[in-house]
């Protein structure tokens, strides 16, 4: 008797241990979110649903050069990569100073900085102007 209660223990224990796995590893799944989600998020301060809405992918390459330098906190190619945008156009939602930064999108051939930039909030959002300001558009992922 005590041989069937310790297989059946055996049994038991390995199905308990396969039910957590597989729900262990769904829940984790569930629950992880990647880094560029809240992308196109409401920022606390402001609303970005009059914005038009750009895929990451649709933009030119060397968008997705600096998204991916964000995303690993560098190194930039100019040491004005990073600092505080200051949205004195005031087409960005009005937040604090400080929430919004910027960082160059190369342009091929340019021999400076070029027009091109990606504005990040505080909140996750992305922003895209092609034109140093004058528009932007908020990127997707």
């Amino acid at each position: 008797m005590s041989n069937i209660a310790a297989r059946s223990a055996k049994s038991l224990l390995a199905l308990l241990l396969i039910t957590l796995g597989v729900f262990g590893v769904e829940t984790a799944t569930a629950t992880a979110a990647p880094a560029h989600a809240a992308a196109a998020a409401q920022p606390a301060c402001g609303n970005t649903s009059s914005y038009t809405r750009v895929a990451l992918a649709g933009l030119p390459s060397q968008a997705t050069d600096t998204y991916r330098l964000i995303q690993s906190h560098g190194p930039f190619p100019y040491p004005q990569d990073g600092i505080v945008f200051q949205n004195r156009e005031r087409i960005l939602p009005n937040c604090s100073t400080g929430y919004y930064h910027e960082y160059t999108v190369k342009t091929p051939g340019s021999s400076t900085r070029g027009a091109r930039r990606i504005v990040t909030g505080s909140g996750g959002e992305y922003f895209y102007t092609a034109d140093h300001y004058a528009s932007f558009r908020l990127i997707t992922f």
